[in-house]
């Protein structure tokens, strides 16, 4: 069975993304993780940005499905918009930021890059993409 994850995608009002500084290595991502036994992969990603970052979210719409497939990962990317809550720091992640697309910091997993850019390129659509 392939391990699920699901990641939201969070643009603010200037269009710049939201990605998370990790607590266990110099590395940005976009909020998420794995989906529990029993769980939707749309409710996990509302868990998971809560665990994360201290928001609030609604997921508005499905971005991406994305197969990691030597590591057997299937990987749900969704455009949440954040309804409540407010950022801090977690056991996760250390600090959060918004990035305009052209600043994304080198060192964001790349993974996480590729469906960053996904969501910029391709607003309306979902994306369908087997990752290194």
């Amino acid at each position: 069975m392939p391990t699920l994850g699901a990641f939201a995608v969070i643009f603010d009002e200037d269009a710049r993304v939201l990605l998370s500084h990790r607590t266990d290595c110099d590395a940005w991502n976009l909020p998420g993780g794995h989906v529990e036994s029993g769980e939707t992969p749309w409710d996990a990603v509302v868990r998971e940005v809560e665990e994360e970052t201290g928001l609030v979210v609604l997921v508005r719409k499905l971005l991406g499905v994305y197969s990691v497939p030597h590591r057997q990962d299937l990987v749900f990317s969704f455009l949440c918009v954040p309804t409540g809550g407010a950022l801090r720091a977690t056991a996760e992640a250390d600090q959060h930021q918004w990035f305009p697309r052209e600043a994304v910091p080198s060192t964001t997993l790349p993974r996480h890059l590729e469906r960053v850019v996904d969501a910029y390129a391709h607003p309306n659509d979902v994306v369908l993409r087997a990752q290194a």
